[in-house]
C-alpha cells in the first residue's frame, strides 16, 4: 500500500484562504453612518421635548447640526459619496432640523397658544421640506436635459437658508429664554417664551429657508491673508464663550448669522453686477470672491 508523501500530508494542513466578500468598504460606509447618528439625535431630541428637558433637546439638536455639516465633507474625502446617502442625509435633515424644532417650540410654548399654536409649527415644517426638495431638484438632472451652468461666484452661496442654520435661527426664542434664566433677568427669559413670539420667528425663519435670497456657503469662502489671525483669534473666543455660557452663545451665534445674510446679499449683488460688466465688455472671464 502506497503511503501519501510528506508534501501530500502537509496540503491538508495548508491555511485557508479567507473569503472575499463582495460590497463597499467600510470607509465609504462611514458617511452613511455619521447620518444615522444625526437622525438618532433628532429622534432623542423629540423624545427630551416631549418629557419637558428643553435644553437637552436643544443641545441634541445643535450636535446633528454638527454632525450634518461634517458628514458631506468626509464623505467627499473618502470618496463615499452616493445617490444613496444624498437621499438619506436629506430625509434625516427633515426630521432633525424640520419637524424636531418646530415640535421642541410647541412643547415649550406654543402649546399654550391652543389650536394655533401649532400652525407656525406645520408652516416650518412644510417650508423645510420645500427647501430640501428644491436643493433635490436642482441636484439631479433631467433625462436628456443639460443643465445650463452657473456662474463661478454662485457657487459660493445658497439659495435660502439651509435647513441646519434654519434649525437654530427657528430654536433661538429657546437659546436666549435659557440663557437669560441662568442669570437675573428672569422676567426678560419669560417674555422670549410669550407664544407669538415663537410663532414670528418660525414664521420667519421657514420664509427665508424656501426665500431666493442669496446666503455665504463658507465652502470656497476665501479668506484675505491679513484677516486669517483675527478670525483665529475670534474663534477661540467664542469657543471659550461657548464652552463657559453655551445659551448665550447660541443665541449670540443666530443674531450674527441673520445680520450676515444682509451681507451675503451685497455680496452677492456686487459679484453679479461685476459679471455683467464683464459680460458687456466682451469678456466672460468669471469673478469669483
Amino acid at each position: 500500500m502506497n503511503r501519501p508523501s510528506l508534501r501530500g500530508r502537509l496540503r491538508h494542513f495548508s491555511p485557508r484562504q479567507r473569503p472575499r466578500f463582495r460590497g463597499p468598504s467600510f470607509n465609504r460606509l462611514i458617511p452613511n453612518l455619521m447620518t444615522m447618528m444625526g437622525l438618532c439625535f433628532g429622534l432623542v431630541a423629540i423624545r427630551f421635548a416631549i418629557e419637558g428637558r428643553f435644553p437637552q433637546a436643544a443641545s441634541f439638536i445643535v450636535v446633528a447640526a454638527v454632525i450634518d455639516g461634517l458628514d458631506g465633507r468626509i464623505a467627499r474625502l473618502l470618496k463615499g459619496t452616493s445617490r444613496f446617502g444624498a437621499e438619506f442625509d436629506s430625509l434625516s435633515d427633515f426630521l432633525c432640523f424640520g419637524v424636531a424644532p418646530g415640535l421642541i417650540l410647541y412643547l415649550w410654548t406654543l402649546q399654550n397658544a391652543g389650536p394655533l399654536g401649532f400652525i407656525p409649527c406645520v408652516m416650518f415644517a412644510v417650508c423645510s421640506a420645500l427647501r430640501l426638495a428644491r436643493f433635490n431638484a436642482a441636484s439631479i438632472a433631467e433625462p436628456g436635459v443639460v443643465p445650463a451652468p452657473k456662474p463661478a461666484y454662485a457657487y459660493n452661496f445658497f439659495t435660502g437658508v439651509p435647513a441646519p442654520a434654519g434649525a437654530g435661527l427657528a430654536l433661538f426664542p429657546l437659546f436666549a429664554s435659557l440663557a437669560f434664566a441662568e442669570s437675573e433677568w428672569l422676567r426678560l427669559a419669560e417674555a422670549i417664551r410669550f407664544p407669538l413670539f415663537s410663532a414670528i420667528v418660525l414664521f420667519v425663519v421657514g420664509g427665508l429657508m424656501v426665500s431666493t435670497l442669496p446666503s455665504w456657503s463658507f465652502k470656497n469662502f476665501k479668506v484675505p491673508a491679513q484677516m486669517v489671525l483675527p478670525l483665529l483669534l475670534g474663534t477661540g473666543a467664542f469657543i471659550a464663550f461657548l464652552v463657559t455660557e453655551p445659551w448665550a452663545a447660541l443665541a449670540l451665534g443666530g443674531a450674527i448669522y441673520m445680520g450676515m445674510l444682509f451681507f451675503s446679499a451685497r455680496s452677492y449683488g456686487r459679484l453679479k453686477r461685476e459679471a455683467e460688466a464683464l459680460v458687456a465688455q466682451g469678456d466672460g472671464a468669471p469673478v469669483q470672491e
